[in-house]
């Protein structure tokens, strides 16, 4: 705050009878001249707030008027300043309801970067400021996180953390020229349609998710009769779309069923029965872990020995809590083990230190998503949309994935898709 607007300050908080005519007022003592018949004329009443207690003062309207002014004048100028102080970025995502085991992660990740970051001296000399939103997956509360964060002046968003949601939010962001990075959403039309320049990602896309798990799935398990099964969402029906394209083009399987199942069900026994019926020697799932707990948890009820073969949507630790035992021997799809990256083992341990855990999915995505925009922005000198995405393109950035950019699309170079398998209780990468 500037010289003058201190003073200011400190002489509206001197009793008013030191620096102007009247009588100060400690609430709640009536004033006098509030009472009927009071001879003193031409006086106005001010309020504000002492170390939690209302102080009252009274002034001629003359100095009242000129000092109220000069006070929003400066405390304008103060606020500009805040504002002006600062590089604003938002972090959207699952951060309450069944999908905040997703969210959370990368919401830990970001504010751990921008914390060293700000401790090195922020981006060109200025701290950057982190606005928190929750969507919850939902694309309806999506579009007013984005509406939000947009009017509170944000100049990039890491997130959001689903693909429903990252959708519905992309042309808010688009239309104010807002960059938006993603660790987790991997619905291949948000890079690939074009409408969104803005978008990036730290994922590789759905389209090479599925090619991974149709090649695993033929050519590791030699499976020939595949049920595709999906949750009829943006992710999880797109990936297995994918899919059930990749099995016809392979010529060596067939899709026996292909079906949507309703989110959030409790019994999905009818629509095993039909997995049971088709002679499906494996189950493809796209989705995400709620469901999928369900359907292997009622699969191993009917003796159903057949691989599970599922995506990023369940590569996390609370399908593993929920399905318990029944998960042992679940295939997923998930970005590749990078436990053995210096910046990894760094940013894991930060976490640790912090949280007393391990962190959960996509937290490394999301550390490269933040040291890519925090990167972006220092190499460009600037936190204008168009130097940021330049440098996206342009320059590498160290992360946990290795040294990355990313193409003219928004996907990025360099980061791929492996196969997990659940083992004694764990994730353990098989390819």
């Amino acid at each position: 705050m500037k010289r003058h607007s201190r003073a200011l300050l400190r002489l509206l908080q001197l009793p008013f009878s030191e620096k102007a005519t009247g009588t100060a007022f400690r609430a709640p003592q009536r004033p006098a001249w509030c009472t009927a018949g009071s001879a003193v004329q031409g006086l106005r009443k001010v309020v504000t707030i002492q170390s939690g207690k209302e102080v009252v003062f009274v002034m001629r309207s003359n100095h009242l008027f000129a000092v109220l002014a000069a006070l929003a004048l400066a405390m304008n100028g103060a606020v500009a300043a805040s504002a002006a102080g600062t590089i604003k970025i938002g972090v959207a995502g699952a951060h309450s309801g069944d999908l905040a085991s997703y969210g959370l992660p990368t919401l830990k990740a970001v504010q751990l970067v921008v914390r060293n970051v700000n401790e090195k001296g922020g981006v060109n000399g200025t701290p950057l400021e982190l606005l928190i939103e929750d969507d919850a997956c939902k694309p309806e509360i999506a579009t007013n996180t984005a509406t939000k964060l947009v009017s509170s002046g944000v100049r990039a968003v890491i997130g959001h953390t689903c693909s429903g949601a990252t959708k519905a939010a992309l042309p808010i962001y688009r239309d104010a020229k807002v960059l938006v990075i993603s660790p987790s959403a991997t619905t291949p039309g948000l890079t690939q349609s074009g409408e969104y320049p803005n978008f990036y990602r730290t994922i590789a896309a759905d389209d090479t998710q599925a090619r991974a798990q149709v090649n695993f799935a033929v050519g590791i398990l030699k499976v020939n009769k595949i049920a595709v099964l999906h949750d009829k969402g943006d992710y999880g029906k797109g990936l297995a779309e994918y899919a059930r394209t990749f099995i016809e083009q392979s010529g060596k399987a067939e899709v026996v069923l292909f079906e949507g199942i309703t989110p959030g069900a409790v019994d999905y026994s009818a629509v095993i029965q039909k997995v049971k019926r088709s002679g499906a020697e494996a189950v493809l799932f796209g989705g995400y872990h709620p469901e999928a707990s369900k359907i292997v948890g009622q699969m191993r009820q009917k003796r159903m020995t057949i691989a599970f073969v599922s995506d990023d949507g369940v590569k996390d630790d609370t399908f593993l809590k929920v399905a318990g035992q029944d998960a042992e021997g679940v295939y997923a799809t998930g970005p590749a083990d990078v436990s053995g990256n210096p910046i990894t083992k760094a940013y894991r341990e930060q976490f640790r230190k912090t949280e007393g855990t391990d962190p959960g999915a996509f937290f490394d995505n999301a550390v490269a998503a933040a040291l890519a925009l925090t990167g972006a922005m220092v190499t460009a000198g600037s936190a204008e949309p168009e130097a940021v995405a330049k440098a996206l393109q342009t320059s590498e950035v160290a992360t946990p994935f290795g040294r990355i950019k990313f193409d003219a699309k928004g996907e990025p170079i360099g980061i791929g898709f492996s196969i997990y398998q659940v083992k004694n209780g764990q994730f353990v990468q098989v390819q």
